[in-house]
């Protein structure tokens, strides 16, 4: 009986090693979504976040069905690093439930030029955005998301 209680524990514990690994793994994938939206025009970051996304990866703003693909998205990022050199995405939680993580983040920045449609003059925005990104195999397959860019607009035109 003694011998089937540490053989039981010494599988819980490894159990639990195995669990908090693939979490610690899982995390650290997302990470590298972040990682590139506060260096978005960085080669190293781009190639990061290219190896913790499946080729089929897609990113879902809106109802619309007009969802970007991975060569888009990157398209985008590029562009707000031209627009937004300072641009920085922290995150403040993550919450992960099987292959789901949902991360609520911070977006800071400031724009260099019209920014949809405002000159900020300078100004500078900070807003919460939440995402839910669904993993498979260890990589990150689907992206939704939502920033508060109306947040964003308001704080840029000063009202």
């Amino acid at each position: 009986m003694k011998h089937s209680r540490k053989i039981a524990f010494a599988a819980a514990v490894s159990l639990a090693s195995f669990a908090s690994a693939a979490l610690a793994d899982s995390k650290a994938t997302v990470t590298k979504f972040y990682d590139l939206l506060s260096n978005p025009g960085s080669q190293a970051e781009t190639e990061a976040f290219t190896a913790a996304t499946t080729g089929s990866w897609e990113s879902i703003g809106n109802y619309s069905g007009q969802n970007k693909n991975r060569d888009a998205f990157l398209g985008q990022m590029g562009g707000f690093a031209k627009l937004i050199p300072d641009l920085n995405w922290a995150i403040q939680d993550m919450h992960v439930a099987g292959d789901f993580i949902t991360v609520r983040s911070r977006a800071t920045g400031t724009p260099v030029a019209p920014f949809f449609g405002v000159d900020g003059q300078g100004r500078s925005f900070d807003i919460m955005t939440i995402d839910i990104h669904e993993l498979k195999d260890g990589k990150i397959i689907r992206t939704h998301h939502i920033e508060d860019w109306a947040t964003a607009l308001q704080q840029l035109s000063g009202k």
